[in-house]
């Protein structure tokens, strides 16, 4: 067996990797064009007992992506040939995203109508029943009535609901709640929420408000307030009297 191949004798078989490119563009777009989709040289990088050559991909959906053509050969009286060839999206290619799993895809509102969206496995959002829900009044109450709950929420799964809830439209944040006479918590409206979120959120019950059923921050508020008193006033402006006194009256008939 001769002596191994010298890597300036693969390096420079640029025409040939060139040919074993445009071969197998033709087998996918056929001969007419294949020529046209194999572009300029770009590099030829060592790798170990082969080289490998890349040239640019000119055809229509694969922008910043190359050919790529492995040679090698046993030795200098061997002749050279083609180990691979393949096309590789190249740094500045236009590729598709990472592939992401479903339940992470998902956003709130994005289910619809007969849609099915289970929890994962290792959902942290969720525990076991009375083993780690690390709230002492759920618990307490499962005990109690006997729940048949598989899963409660986590510490983790009520702080995520709570910042939601909170910085939501019905947060202390909104314009509605800002500009309203009083708060949630004092309004006779208010239907609170069991457990530790008992204190800061509640259901409205107002049909006349705007979060009608909905979950409200105690903070929140409205202009349907059970506390609001209606003041009557008088629907006709009545213009204010108005006295001059610097007025100097003469008596009837006087001259000057």
């Amino acid at each position: 067996m001769g002596a191994p191949t010298s890597p300036s004798r693969l390096v420079e078989a640029v025409e040939q990797a060139r040919e074993a490119a445009v071969a197998d563009a033709a087998v996918d777009m056929g001969v007419t064009v294949a020529a046209d989709a194999v572009g300029e040289h770009l590099e030829a990088r060592i790798e170990d007992d082969a080289v490998t050559h890349f040239f640019s991909a000119q055809h229509g959906g694969y922008r910043g992506w190359r050919w790529s053509v492995t040679l090698a050969c046993a030795d200098d009286e061997s002749p050279i040939t083609v180990s691979e060839v393949v096309l590789l999206p190249g740094p500045d290619a236009v590729t598709a995203p990472a592939w992401v799993p479903w339940h992470e895809r998902v956003r709130p509102g994005d289910l619809g109508v007969g849609d099915l969206l289970p929890s994962p496995s290792d959902d942290p959002r969720l525990v076991p029943a009375y083993v780690a829900s690390d709230d002492p009044a759920v618990e307490d109450l499962a005990r109690e009535v006997g729940l048949g709950r598989r899963t409660v929420l986590s510490r983790e799964g009520r702080d995520a609901a709570t910042e939601r809830w909170y910085g939501g439209e019905h947060g202390p944040g909104a314009d509605i709640a800002r500009s309203a006479p009083a708060h949630c918590g004092t309004c006779g409206f208010l239907l609170p929420l069991a457990g530790a979120l008992r204190g800061a959120f509640g259901v409205c019950a107002n049909a006349y408000s705007p979060a009608d059923g909905e979950v409200v921050a105690v903070e929140f508020g409205c202009g349907a307030h059970s506390d609001v008193v209606y003041e009557p006033v008088s629907p006709v402006a009545v213009a204010e009297l108005v006295y001059d006194d610097g007025v100097e009256l003469e008596p009837a008939g006087a001259t000057t």
